[in-house]
């Protein structure tokens, strides 16, 4: 009655983390704090609020599934903004799809992507299996979409050695012959690394010379303390225009504060463009009509996020100081989290959730069992998303119970 590729799914990272904590109690009259969650505490621009409320007319028609005019326009502006993309590179809706949030155009990318009309040197039915690669410790909704897509995942060590940043144009010729689809999540979550551009430049010219799919995560692109981070669609102006073989994720939730509008979007190769659209008429949700008029303002207005980061800024400074360099602690390359060494993640959520009323991810869950390893293991993951005291109290907690 099932799809039995299911069994090949754990729980989601939280619930996970509820069953670790079930049975453990907090210390009596100490506020808790929730450090395990990637949600941003900072409130959206006002402007939201009046937008939704005048197109309250738009709540009664269905949405156009390609996304307004005004939408593409804003979002291709965005772009050519933020990336220095020459004029004409991007050409609306035919590079463009707005998506109700990313997790789902992630999931619904390995589906369009696997597989394809590529033999591997052979004639189907005899192709082996189509591979997808994906950065380990990564957000699980990558290996779900490889597991539910019929593929087989290849996890790629993100690692102190790397900088957490797996160099996808090292692999052998046989795995990247068999890939349909890559992830490169940049900066990265939980571990907040950058990519450089050479490696982003030498992951697509990979891509294209062995015909796969490389999908560029880069929901946290605008969180960052000094350097914004790079992205695939520069490095596409950087090797000569061409978007083909590259697609790029981006969302409102972190760079606007706005996760409860699930309003981002695709762009990138139009013929991967136009065949995703034909997916999600099948099974995907379109942005209501209000929604698509405050996302387009919000992706015009840039006040709004400057302010975000320098509140970032602020925690992390707070954060930082505190934390001394124990535990590994150093200011990421981008997002809001720290990943912080600490021998043992799951032992360390337990106490420190026991002990000072702090919930924190163990790295474990963000991370796949290889052999007898994960990556994850020695780490937690702890989101500085709260204000700045709040931000305060939890870190010197963490602190006093492990530093």
């Amino acid at each position: 009655m099932l799809n039995d590729r299911l069994t090949s799914l754990t729980d989601y990272p939280f619930d996970r983390l509820r069953t670790l904590l079930s049975g453990v109690e907090p210390p009596a009259g100490l506020a808790q704090i929730g450090m395990h969650i990637g949600e941003p505490k900072h409130a959206p621009p006002s402007f939201v609020a009046d937008i939704l409320a005048d197109n309250l007319d738009g709540w009664g028609r269905y949405p156009p599934p390609a996304g307004s005019p005004e939408l593409v326009a804003a979002i291709g502006e965005w772009l050519g903004q933020r990336y220095g993309l020459p004029a004409g590179m991007i050409n609306g809706s035919d590079h463009i799809m707005p998506v109700a949030g990313t997790r789902e155009a992630l999931f619904l990318a390995a589906l369009a992507a696997i597989p394809r009309a590529k033999a591997h040197g052979v004639k189907p039915p005899h192709c082996a299996k189509p591979v997808v690669l994906l950065p380990n410790p990564l957000y699980a909704v990558y290996y779900g979409a490889a597991v539910m897509a019929g593929a087989e995942p290849v996890l790629l060590p993100a690692t102190v050695e790397n900088g957490f940043q797996p160099d996808i144009a090292a692999l052998d010729s046989e795995i990247l012959g068999r890939v349909e689809i890559a992830y490169i999540n940049s900066p990265s979550n939980p571990q907040g690394a950058v990519a450089s551009s050479d490696k982003i430049r030498a992951a697509i010219e990979t891509a294209r010379a062995h015909d796969f799919v490389i999908a560029f995560d880069e929901c946290y692109s605008e969180i960052y303390v000094n350097d914004p981070p790079p992205g695939g669609l520069a490095a596409c102006a950087a090797l000569g225009g061409s978007l083909d073989h590259v697609l790029v994720f981006h969302s409102l939730s972190k760079r606007s504060s706005a996760p409860g509008l699930r309003s981002g979007f695709v762009a990138g190769d139009a013929d991967f463009i136009r065949a995703f659209k034909t997916l999600r008429q099948y099974g995907g949700a379109t942005i209501p009509a209000p929604i698509q008029a405050a996302s387009a303002a919000l992706w015009r207005d840039e006040t709004h996020v400057e302010e975000n980061r320098d509140l970032y800024r602020e925690k992390f400074s707070a954060a930082l100081d505190i934390l001394d360099g124990r535990l590994g602690a150093k200011q990421p390359g981008g997002g809001f989290f720290l990943w912080l060494d600490v021998g043992d993640g799951e032992a360390a959520a337990r106490q420190l959730w026991a002990d000072g009323g702090v919930r924190v991810l163990p790295g474990r869950y963000y991370a796949r069992d290889v052999a007898t390893s994960n990556p994850g293991a020695k780490f937690v993951r702890v989101a500085i998303v709260h204000d700045t005291d709040t931000v305060r109290d939890g870190i010197a907690r963490i602190a006093k119970i492990l530093g």
